[in-house]
């Protein structure tokens, strides 16, 4: 790109700061990334530790970690710092943390808690270096309309934005059923909330009706994008992913963002995902700028 291309590009980049619009087309730029959730088991039993999986993104190949912090042994610098020191030695971004939410809550007293909550993990991702917090919308409680509980959890979203933007912390709202279970819906609660700093986390495994078309819904949101070995066919039951197919479409949408492999499936992940990453590394030099 020469000087006057560049500064024909810069008014258009400055556009994609408004809130909730979808970014201009562009070409994309793909890095991978594993998600410790993949590890759960041997997290949950401390067979393995969050340092471990920054040893595997070296041997792996992988660009960075999105840290599923279930299994912290402490959000205290004492854990946080010395992880975020041996990713930083060993050329891995810690991109990202995941942490529980349950937006859909109808008071202002469970609301302002789930909004404290939301801050808290801001601070930790924060100390870690990361730049995004992956978070949930939650169920719609017993009685109330989806209407109701998409509001609910725009209110919530929207607080936690204007702190998690003075930290310079974006925050990825997943498709992750309850509210978020229709792209529709989900896109929705971004345009309320209407923020710079909040946009979709992509788990492109999760819907179960219409796959493709949400998946392309939700693409112009995506902050984060999320394969799985697995996702819904056209008629619903669960089948193999097409990653050639998927990481096409992030390509065409001029996606610029991380590639976390989420692996569910019943392959012990410690032989599945190094593969399955070989798999997602190629994958993204095929489609990236």
């Amino acid at each position: 790109m020469n000087r006057r291309e560049l500064l024909r590009t810069i008014p258009a980049l400055a556009a994609c700061g408004a809130a909730g619009a979808p970014s201009p087309a562009r070409q994309a730029r793909l890095r991978t990334a594993l998600c410790a959730y993949s590890f759960r088991e041997a997290l949950k039993s401390q067979k393995m530790t969050y340092q471990d999986l920054v040893r595997l993104a070296v041997e792996t190949g992988i660009d960075g970690l999105d840290l599923t912090v279930y299994w912290f042994p402490s959000t205290g610098d004492d854990f946080l710092l010395p992880l975020k020191r041996l990713a930083f030695r060993s050329a891995v971004e810690i991109y990202s943390i995941s942490v529980r939410t349950e937006m859909t809550q109808a008071t202002p007293e469970l609301q302002a808690k789930e909004v404290a909550e939301i801050q808290r993990w801001v601070d930790v991702a924060e100390r870690l270096g990361a730049g995004h917090i992956r978070v949930f919308g939650g169920r719609v409680p017993k009685g109330a309309t989806e209407e109701q509980a998409a509001g609910w959890a725009a209110e919530v979203l929207k607080r936690s934005a204007e702190y998690a933007a003075a930290k310079g912390v974006i925050l990825g709202l997943e498709n992750h059923g309850g509210v978020t279970e229709k792209a529709a819906t989900i896109i929705g609660i971004i345009k309320q909330v209407g923020s710079p700093w909040v946009g979709i986390n992509l788990d492109t495994g999760n819907f179960r009706q219409d796959p493709w078309r949400q998946i392309e819904m939700c693409l112009p949101y995506a902050v984060n994008f999320q394969v799985k070995s697995e996702m819904a066919g056209e008629d619903g039951k669960r089948q193999p992913s097409d990653w050639d197919r998927l990481l096409q479409m992030a390509a065409a949408a001029g996606y610029q963002g991380y590639l976390a492999l989420e692996y569910e499936a019943k392959e012990d992940p410690a032989t599945a995902a190094p593969r399955l990453l070989g798999e997602l590394r190629r994958l993204a030099r095929k489609y990236s700028g």
